[in-house]
């Protein structure tokens, strides 16, 4: 790997006025905290990420083995950028982000996805900011989780919290449940302190995960999170995780959760990332109906719809499976004849799940009981 791009800093940077300028442009468009960084980042950060691919802890995600260079170096992405500013758009929950997992008959939707996609609200937000400090003259670049950035180091640096014992980052004030975004820019601004960790011989993270993700205290491993696999996998979900997964069918929020500093953290204020009614407790017979189209209409503007259907209603069809709800096996049964074989795979599991679940009398005198032995 080559290095990072040597850059030599200026005695005079931006001073505190400027940094108060922004930061407080940047709390007039919503966002709960702002941070400044320079445009680096030290060398453990790519030695973290080059163990993590080796390891194959990435899983599926072939993207994140590709521009590793840009990833772990800000400069080589963009020679020109000299400071980065860190940003957290707050989405704290109203209340108990894990009622759902003990209401078998619902789906449980991570917190975020529960409304619009965050991407366009916070990049569009992040485009307001940039523009304020474009009309400086300077150059500027905004990110938000769509290009090879590390946004998780770069906001420890810039002080708005530390990546938690789930790698996630967690502030005093906001708990974890934060959306970040960067602007690079060619401003030259003093960088703030870093924010040290503070999770000491807290394990709750770590103990939370229903399928056992993290090896370690800060190492995750994404082919047994549960986002990973409901998200960003495709095919069949390992079977050895189904149980795990519960009721979750999309994302999992149980390590953010449970972080003993979300006691601190306020209800996000943005109205399009309110929950909607209907994403809540989304009843699993009726998303399991769902054709394509259906599903469509129901996702416009969700960060669900990136997934698609038949991902959806494959995760749909573990938790029917998870459910102990009886009465679901003909919503089982039609999943198991799903024109996608990945669907129909998971209704047939569901099926002998549920099956299972029967007394050894009365299973015989179920209609399912030939389609479940």
């Amino acid at each position: 790997m080559p290095g990072s791009p040597t850059r030599a800093f200026p005695l005079t940077v931006a001073g505190a006025d400027l940094k108060n300028q922004i930061a407080a442009k940047a709390a007039e468009l919503g966002f709960a905290t702002t941070g400044f960084t320079r445009a680096s980042l030290p060398p453990e950060r790519l030695a973290w990420l080059q163990d993590f691919l080796a390891q194959g802890r990435h899983g599926g995600m072939g993207w994140m083995a590709e521009r590793v260079d840009q990833r772990a170096h800000p400069q080589v992405l963009w020679p020109e950028a000299l400071s980065v500013i860190s940003l957290g758009f707050s989405y704290a929950p109203e209340g108990n982000a894990l009622d759902n997992l003990t209401k078998p008959k619902v789906g449980n939707i991570s917190v975020y996805a529960r409304n619009r996609d965050y991407h366009d609200i916070v990049k569009g937000k992040l485009k307001h900011l940039a523009q304020f400090i474009a009309t400086r003259g300077e150059g500027v670049k905004v990110f938000v989780d769509t290009a090879p950035v590390m946004e998780k180091p770069l906001a420890e640096q810039a002080g708005l919290g530390w990546q938690g014992k789930h790698t996630n980052l967690v502030s005093r004030s906001h708990g974890s449940w934060l959306f970040l975004g960067e602007i690079y820019t060619t401003l030259e601004l003093a960088p703030d302190a870093p924010e040290r960790d503070h999770c000491g011989s807290c394990t709750a993270c770590q103990t939370a995960c229903p399928t056992q993700a993290f090896p370690a205290p800060y190492k995750l491993d994404a082919r047994r999170c549960i986002s990973y696999l409901t998200i960003e996998h495709d095919g069949p979900i390992p079977r050895e995780f189904r149980a795990g997964i519960g009721n979750r069918i999309y994302g999992c929020d149980d390590c953010l959760a449970v972080c003993p500093w979300n006691k601190f953290a306020r209800a996000g204020q943005e109205l399009k990332l309110a929950a909607r009614p209907d994403l809540t407790a989304p009843v699993l017979a009726e998303l399991a109906v769902l054709d394509d189209a259906g599903f469509r209409r129901k996702f416009a503007g969700s960060p669900i719809k990136r997934i698609g259907r038949n991902r959806l209603v494959r995760n749909v069809a573990v938790a029917i499976g998870n459910s102990g709800e009886v009465g679901l096996l003909p919503v089982a049964e039609q999943l198991a004849a799903d024109d996608d074989t990945v669907v129909a795979e998971a209704g047939r599991w569901a099926m002998k799940k549920l099956g299972i679940r029967l007394s050894p009398i009365s299973s015989w005198n179920n209609p399912f009981h030939k389609l479940i032995k």
